[in-house]
């Protein structure tokens, strides 16, 4: 497998606190790679550094190729980079359908005014089809005209889902996409998720460890900035520095 991403010397400061620091971060393309570490070890800030949310201090980031390193997000996405977030973020004043169809013509239609933009370009063929596969990939064909409001948590983060895989991005980062579920909606999830794995590149942060070991054929471990270890998921998660991290020595916690 080629390199989808790769980071060079990743790093971002913050006011002298260095939450990524110095980080080499390489993914394959098609490969599912879950991304650990304790609260505060810099992992949410690698995906917005990532996606672009930040710019780096230093370092460089390269997809498919080419350096996006100082590339706004919006054009990310059009590269093929999506992505969801720890807290659930969609429209929930908008109708299950409104959020796919809306988001989908966000990114896709270029180049419109606002009046075919909502009023023509909503009613295209193509994109309703597509939307319409969409829904059902995640399992919410049935509820495209519910308020968003309305939904559960679980449902949210379907819908959530569906937007980024609207996109059809060739690279998929999914922020605690099981944060807040309930057992029977985490166990939808992952096989969910095990179901479209074949088709993109997915990094995965998760602190429900044992939920995502069957799913990622990679870990890698943050903390304090650092990634400690990476490789086989068993290996990664019998190494002493990982269970140190995550369990003190003795009765230290890290």
């Amino acid at each position: 497998m080629s390199e989808l991403i790769f980071t060079q010397g990743l790093t971002k400061n913050f006011s002298g606190l260095v939450a990524v620091n110095q980080v080499n971060f390489h993914i394959k393309k098609g490969q599912v790679t879950g991304l650990i570490g304790p609260n505060g070890s810099g992992k949410t800030t690698l995906f917005n550094l990532l996606s672009g949310y930040f710019p780096p201090t230093e370092g460089t980031i390269t997809f498919e190729g080419r350096d996006l390193t100082m590339t706004p997000p919006h054009k990310r996405v059009a590269m093929g980079m999506a992505r969801t977030f720890q807290l659930v973020s969609v429209f929930d004043s908008l109708s299950v359908w409104e959020n796919l169809v809306l988001s989908n013509l966000a990114f896709k239609k270029k180049g419109r005014s606002v009046v075919k933009f909502y009023l023509k370009s909503s009613k295209r063929p193509d994109v309703l089809d597509e939307c319409r596969k969409t829904l059902a990939v995640v399992g919410l064909e049935a509820k495209a005209g519910s308020v968003t409001a309305e939904l559960s948590y679980g449902d949210k983060r379907r819908l959530e889902i569906a937007i980024a895989l609207s996109l059809k991005p060739k690279l998929l980062l999914l922020d605690e996409p099981l944060s807040g579920l309930s057992d029977h909606e985490v166990g939808e999830i992952i096989e969910l998720l095990h179901r479209f794995k074949q088709e993109l590149t997915l990094v995965i942060i998760e602190h429900k460890i044992s939920k995502i070991v069957g799913l990622v054929e990679r870990l890698s471990v943050m903390n304090d900035g650092y990634i400690i270890c990476e490789g086989d998921p068993e290996d990664v998660l019998s190494d002493s520095a990982v269970r140190e991290c995550y369990w003190g020595k003795e009765k230290g916690i890290c």
